[in-house]
């Protein structure tokens, strides 16, 4: 279960994001590519766009059930 607490500082501000646990296995990236990219250098996936319609929501809540170490969160700030 992802952690806000460890949530990467690269996550925009909302409701989803990605914590430490992170294993860049780039599924995320691949069900979700307008919301979910790669940190390079941390070799690590975040959040750089959230969703806002019930599709987008649809397709990062996809990731977030497929994350192999549960890596995304959907409880992070609603701003």
């Amino acid at each position: 279960m992802a952690n806000k607490a460890n949530r990467w500082p690269a996550n925009i501000a909302g409701k989803f994001y990605v914590d430490e646990q992170c294993i860049d296995c780039d599924l995320c990236r691949e069900t979700a590519p307008e919301f979910f990219t790669r940190n390079d250098e941390g070799g690590f996936s975040y959040v750089h766009q959230q969703p806002t319609t019930e599709l987008e929501i649809t397709l990062c809540m996809d990731a977030l059930e497929g994350c192999p170490v549960e890596a995304i969160g959907e409880d992070g700030d609603k701003e």
